[in-house]
């Protein structure tokens, strides 16, 4: 007998999650100096000055356990947002949080609901737990924005065994969003023995007026369940720290499965710094919203189609196998994350960058594209 046959079955026939190439790996691979990175949807500011004072000021403490419970930062969010301290739970990142989601509400007995093209977490951190993975056909464009979020679709799909739908607003990898209309009607609908994960990493970037904060909903629906992170717009990607916010009970629940100390003294303290930042946050949307619009214009005159997206990332339609071309901007030095394994196999991502980056990245495309 051999290991595979210990696992349990949802691991046994897991695909492990694949993150974007880092720097460091071309380098060694390549021989290559220079690089840039436009693979994982991180911010090209990096993180605020203040969250950086903040790390520093704590390197002397870390013989000493992080606070458990993230006291000051869930006390900072709280103020921020309008909620209850007891309401938040913290994560390693808001993939942290959508686990605990799955370890607290999903079995083999259950299933969870999510779209095609969405946000790669979900199948996993469902299937580890062996429950039953439903995966709905996203809008194909006669109905609604193509590839977004089929609402009416998901809805049909859930069943009596149904405890969790996840719902990425806006999604990853295809940039689309959720009306609040749209969204509120849906959630308004669910059945008690549902609790929609509303995922919203990359709220801070969207400036749609008809763009829906899901917290508000809260005091409506107890069976809500709102997540976002700090590693996107706040550029703390390296230290992992996001976070749910719910209902007390749900809450509660979620915190019985979250490991001790999943939050490192770091993080928190950087997290709690960069919350107060509105400067640099300010600055961070006004270079993704110029970034996004350059990206639309430039791959506009090169005649290659995008998805338009409110997040900070535009995918784009390569009209081949993306692969290849994945492949030779990597000679050039410029990583970005092909999705064949979000359904998309034409398509390329591509992350908004500096003025500088998205530069380097429009040549190199065009090297590409010549040769």
């Amino acid at each position: 007998m051999n290991a595979s046959d210990l696992a349990v079955p949802g691991v046994r026939g897991l695909t492990p999650y694949q993150p974007g190439k880092p720097i460091s790996e071309l380098e060694r691979e390549l021989g290559l100096q220079h690089i840039v990175k436009l693979a994982s949807n991180e911010n090209p500011l990096g993180p605020s000055p203040l969250a950086l004072e903040a790390v520093a000021r704590c390197l002397t403490s870390l013989h000493l356990y992080p606070d458990g419970g993230g006291f000051e930062l869930k006390a900072a969010l709280a103020g921020k947002l309008g909620v209850e301290v007891e309401q938040i739970t913290l994560g390693n990142g808001s993939n942290d949080v959508l686990e605990l989601v799955a370890r607290a509400f999903l079995s083999p007995a259950s299933a969870a609901v999510f779209s095609e093209h969405a946000f790669a977490v979900y199948p996993i951190v469902t299937q580890a737990v062996g429950a039953r993975p439903v995966v709905v056909p996203a809008h194909d464009g006669s109905r609604g924005p193509r590839y977004g979020h089929d609402l009416e679709t998901m809805a049909k799909a859930i069943t009596p065994d149904t405890r969790v739908v996840f719902i990425a607003n806006p999604n990853n990898p295809t940039g689309t969003y959720l009306g609040r209309t749209e969204l509120e009607g849906f959630l308004r609908t669910l059945p008690d023995t549902v609790l929609a994960v509303v995922d919203e990493a990359y709220f801070e970037y969207v400036g749609q007026p008809d763009y829906p904060d899901a917290l508000e909903w809260l005091p409506r629906l107890p069976n809500l369940i709102v997540t976002r992170t700090f590693s996107k717009a706040y550029g703390l990607a390296g230290l992992r720290v996001g976070y749910a916010v719910s209902s007390l009970e749900v809450a509660d629940l979620l915190n019985r499965v979250r490991q001790p100390f999943n939050v490192n003294t770091p993080a928190l303290e950087a997290a709690r710094a960069a919350l107060a930042d509105a400067e640099h946050l300010q600055q961070t949307v006004a270079l993704n919203d110029a970034g996004l619009r350059f990206l639309e214009a430039a791959l506009t005159a090169r005649q290659l189609n995008w998805i338009p997206s409110v997040g900070n990332f535009i995918t784009v339609d390569m009209g081949r196998p993306a692969a290849p071309l994945y492949q030779a901007l990597l000679r050039e030095g410029v990583i970005v994350r092909p999705i064949a394994n979000y359904g998309l196999p034409n398509h390329l991502r591509v992350t908004v960058g500096s003025e500088a980056e998205n530069q380097t990245f429009l040549r190199a495309l065009d090297r590409v594209l010549a040769g």
